[in-house]
């Protein structure tokens, strides 16, 4: 019987054909999951590979799937191919949006799949059925794109218990054509939590800064005007923090696109840059809460030591173990 520490998990493989994009999305109580369980090819499909995972289960079943195999011929060559198959479990998508899954006979209760169209939901050492149960459900009614629908299916899973051990990672993998940073590689998202009490939530909070900083999925619709009282908004949080020393007189002009600029430069948002008089929600939004954060710092800054400057050169400040020049002292038995 194989003596390799099996790991509880939860997670959805599945696809967007309109778009070409195929996705993994994954939480364990375990170290590190996204290192192990999601596999992912633009053109080709998805594997998770978990329970007493085969790693190989991964790149061996991308493999099938660019070839053309459909993903019920890939977990059947898959499994039947390994002596220790009703150890694992496995789901898998192919390019055509079809999806199939597998849950050995050992795996550790409870374990099982529900297959969807384009999407398959595979979990073991769950508190219940109605883990996966809840992912096919925010995966069939989830507005939104391939990584919201993702990333729903998790937190849904969550909500119904989850890994009935608890919670320590998670991770998010999506693929597209040309999707990765300067569009050189397919990797279009591809973020993880390695060690968190709240993985799932902490991996949303990672994924909006990524979304933000080197994805173009908002709306053009939602677009904000660069109207008289919203640069005036901006232009007083750019001085909250130190790019603009201007007055708030709400005009667009170019010392104010100078220092917005350098603010999208500090934070790597060059992405979002406009030259159309608008801007982001997304990008309003980071600028409001970075400039509340630091004026929330500035009023929690310590206050004047009052005596300091006769405290002298050289000698300790004040305090009260050590009174300054002009201080009352303590009254206390003679000795």
């Amino acid at each position: 019987m194989p003596t390799r520490t099996r790991f509880g998990t939860f997670s959805v493989v599945a696809a967007d054909r309109d778009r070409r994009e195929f996705g993994v999305a994954v939480q364990s109580k375990f170290i590190s999951v996204g290192a192990v369980v999601p596999w992912a090819e633009a053109g080709a499909g998805a594997v998770a590979t978990q329970a007493l995972a085969n790693a190989s289960y991964g790149p061996k079943g991308l493999e099938l799937l660019r070839s053309g195999t459909k993903a019920q011929e890939v977990v059947r060559r898959l499994t039947g191919a390994d002596p220790d198959r009703e150890h694992r479990q496995l789901g898998i998508v192919d390019r055509d949006g079809q999806a199939a899954a597998f849950t050995g006979s050992k795996c550790m209760d409870w374990a099982g799949h529900v297959v969807g169209e384009g999407f398959a939901c595979q979990g073991n050492i769950l508190l219940s059925s109605e883990v996966v149960e809840a992912m096919a459900r925010a995966m069939e009614n989830t507005p939104g794109d391939l990584p919201e629908r993702l990333l729903a299916a998790l937190a849904a899973g969550q909500r119904m218990g989850g890994d009935r051990r608890g919670m320590q990672s998670a991770a998010l993998l999506v693929v597209k054509p040309a999707g990765s940073y300067g569009g050189t590689l397919d990797r279009w998202i591809d973020v993880r939590v390695d060690d968190h009490p709240s993985p799932i939530e902490e991996l949303k909070r990672i994924f909006g800064l990524y979304d933000l900083t080197l994805l173009t999925r908002e709306d053009p619709a939602t677009l904000l005007p660069l109207d008289r009282e919203r640069v005036a908004t901006v232009q007083g949080d750019l001085r909250s923090l130190g790019f603009y020393f201007g007055p708030g007189n709400g005009q667009w002009d170019p010392a104010t696109q100078e220092a917005f600029r350098k603010f999208l430069g500090v934070n790597n948002f060059e992405e979002k840059e406009r030259s159309d008089g608008t801007i982001w929600p997304s990008v309003m939004a980071y600028l409001e809460r970075a400039a509340r954060d630091a004026e929330r710092k500035v009023s929690r800054a310590t206050g004047p030591v009052y005596g300091a400057l006769e405290s002298g050169p050289g000698r300790p400040a004040a305090g009260p173990d050590r009174p300054g020049p002009g201080s009352p002292r303590r009254k206390g038995r003679s000795r």
